[in-house]
């Protein structure tokens, strides 16, 4: 129920409008402007009824002073038994949502006031639906950092971020809908274990952000992930089947404030180191930011089936494996020290392409060229090539077929046979 604060110093006027309004909506009264500013902030009204000429405050000082105060626009309407259109004319130069003659009529009153209450409505639910995750009814990641940053400033309480283990098999295991119900599941969970007045989000993915207002007990912290962590294995296998192996959990990092600062991009930055430690310590479990303690992890913790589950690749497509420079180095150097141990084959190629603007063409044709035990990446204009075990005079063979499809491009080709 919507609820108006109304405000006259002529008794008769201000029991007559609180018997018309009070029909519909809860309402409280004040006699002045001073009774008026304490009302507001104490009972928070969605509109104000108010007097134009009242005794040592008026009502557009009062409509300033609460402008002021108030980070929305605050809704008034101004009632005055005054027939000229002068202070009609100025209340809405100050943003007066409607102005009323005295003597008022009770169903013109409450038509106007239904008018504007409809309104903020409809404004309200499309804040809303701005501020809204449409997956998971949670807060979005704007909204998020906009409502728990300025919460942080002003409130003591724990900073959460929490991330789902293991999430990503769930999409390729079972498919993005079924990665989506157990997405809406967990923010249930989550919205489950905390309060009215505190705050949760989702930044994105299997992301999420919380802030647990005036909570400062590691044990409740600890408590809460280890639930949560029983909870979404549990609800998964409901909603997957109880042959569902994935080892599903949630990593929670934390942080105290006003302890670690009260800026939100600060804190959220700790609260990311300390589920990386999480992360790093077998995840299904909380990390507290400057204390370095981590909660036990769950019976879930994967075993070597599951690890193998999480190893592999997934969906993975016809070709060469095509990685990034850096993760072909590492590939590189294991194969080489097997090279050296084992005595196996290892054939590396480099392609130097003189013409940078066919690069994207160049390398699905060496992807495509290669089988799926050989890796390719690319370094600049450089692409490098590693045949593995290769046979006799296979490198012969990649090397004619990638020339034949490339016979429009300038190429400096190398190779070397490491045994």
């Amino acid at each position: 129920m919507a609820k108006i604060l109304i405000v006259d110093d002529e008794e008769m006027m201000l029991m007559l409008a609180e018997r018309i309004l009070s029909r519909k909506y809860d309402v409280v009264t004040a006699t002045n402007g001073f009774e008026a500013i304490e009302l507001y902030e104490s009972e928070h009204p969605d509109l104000i009824l108010s007097d134009l000429m009242m005794p040592e405050m008026s009502g557009y000082e009062l409509h300033r002073i609460l402008q002021e105060r108030s980070a929305a626009t605050l809704p008034i309407i101004f009632m005055s038994a005054d027939e000229g259109e002068d202070n009609e004319i100025r209340g809405f130069e100050l943003g007066a949502a409607d102005y009323i003659h005295k003597p008022v009529r009770p169903d013109v009153l409450l038509k106007r006031v239904g008018n504007i209450i409809d309104n903020l409505d409809k404004i309200r639910g499309l804040e809303v639906a701005a501020e809204t995750d449409s997956l998971t009814k949670m807060l979005n990641k704007a909204a998020s950092q906009k409502k728990i940053g300025a919460a942080v400033k002003n409130s003591s309480g724990a900073l959460l971020m929490i991330d789902l283990d293991s999430f990503k098999l769930i999409n390729d295991l079972y498919g993005h809908a079924a990665g989506d119900k157990i997405l809406i599941k967990f923010s249930e969970l989550i919205k489950s274990v905390i309060r009215e007045k505190d705050l949760a989000g989702r930044m994105g993915g299997d992301e999420f952000v919380v802030f647990l207002e005036n909570v400062d007990d590691e044990k409740i912290l600890e408590n809460r992930a280890a639930w949560l962590n029983a909870q979404i294995l549990n609800c998964a296998k409901k909603l997957l089947g109880e042959s569902m192996n994935i080892p599903l959990g949630a990593s929670l990092g934390a942080v105290f404030v006003p302890d670690e600062g009260r800026e939100f991009q600060s804190l959220y930055k700790k609260a990311d180191k300390a589920l990386y430690e999480v992360k790093q310590h077998g995840k299904h479990g909380i990390s507290i930011y400057g204390t370095h303690k981590h909660a036990e992890k769950s019976s879930s913790v994967a075993g070597i089936s599951q690890m193998r589950l999480i190893l592999s690749e997934r969906n993975a497509e016809s070709g060469a494996y095509f990685v990034e420079f850096e993760t072909f180095k590492k590939i590189y150097q294991l194969l080489a020290r097997a090279v050296e141990n084992y005595k196996t084959g290892l054939v590396l190629m480099q392609f130097t392409l003189e013409a940078e603007n066919f690069a994207e063409e160049f390398k699905e044709i060496l992807i495509h060229a290669l089988k799926k035990s050989d890796c390719v990446t690319q370094n600049g204009n450089k692409f490098l090539v590693l045949l593995m075990k290769p046979t006799e005079n296979e490198s012969d063979m990649v090397k004619e077929k990638i020339f034949s499809r490339v016979k429009n491009f300038w190429i400096e080709f190398e190779c070397e046979e490491i045994f």
